[in-house]
C-alpha cells in the first residue's frame, strides 16, 4: 500500500499549503477591510473549497481503486474471493436458519406446555365441580328419602329423574368447556 501512503502525504501537504495560504491572505486585525479585499477573500475561499473537495474525492477514488486492485487483481483472485464470499454467506445462512428453527421449537414447546397446563386446570375444575355436585345430589337424595319415609315411590322417582337430568346438564356443560379449551 505504498500508493495509499503517498496519496496521504500528498493530500496532507496540500492541506498544509492551503492553510498557510489562507492565513497569509487574511488581513490583520488592525487593517481595515475594503469591499474588494473581502470579495477577493470570499472568491479564494470558494475556489479553495472546490479544489479541496476535488482533491479529497481523488484521494478516496485512488484508495478505492487500489483496494479493488489488490483484492481482485487477477481473475484467479476474483474467483477465489467469490468462492470465499459464497462459503461465508452459506455459513451465515445456515447459522440464521438454525437459530430460527431453535426459536420456532422453543415457541412451540412453550405453547404446548401452556395448553397442557390450561387443559389440566380446566379438567381439575370440572372434576372438582362434578364431585361437589354429586356429593350434594347424594345428600339431597338422602334428605328426600328421609322426608318421604314411606311416601309414594313416584315422588322419589321424580326426584331421581330431576337429579339425573341435573347431572346430565352438568356433564354436558363440562364437556362444552373442555372442548372450548381444547
Amino acid at each position: 500500500m505504498p500508493t495509499t501512503q503517498t496519496t496521504r502525504r500528498t493530500s496532507a501537504s496540500r492541506r498544509g499549503a492551503s492553510a498557510k495560504k489562507a492565513t497569509a491572505t487574511k488581513p490583520a486585525a488592525s487593517e481595515t477591510r475594503t469591499g474588494i479585499s473581502y470579495v477577493q477573500e470570499l472568491a479564494e475561499r470558494a475556489v479553495n473549497v472546490q479544489l479541496g473537495a476535488v482533491a479529497l474525492a481523488g484521494d478516496r477514488l485512488s484508495t478505492t481503486v487500489e483496494d479493488l486492485r489488490t483484492t481482485y487483481g487477477s481473475p484467479e483472485r476474483a474467483q477465489k474471493q467469490l468462492v470465499s464470499s459464497i462459503k461465508r454467506f452459506e455459513r451465515r445462512g445456515n447459522t440464521a436458519r438454525n437459530r430460527l428453527e431453535r426459536q420456532v421449537r422453543k415457541t412451540r414447546t412453550r405453547l404446548e406446555r401452556e395448553l397442557r397446563q390450561r387443559r389440566a386446570g380446566v379438567e381439575r375444575t370440572i372434576k372438582r365441580n362434578r364431585t361437589r355436585v354429586e356429593r350434594e345430589v347424594r345428600g339431597v337424595r338422602r334428605d328426600v328419602g328421609k322426608q318421604t319415609n314411606g311416601a309414594t315411590k313416584s315422588v322419589a322417582t321424580q326426584v331421581e329423574q330431576a337429579v339425573n337430568a341435573g347431572q346430565k346438564l352438568v356433564k354436558e356443560a363440562g364437556d362444552r368447556v373442555a372442548s372450548t379449551v381444547a
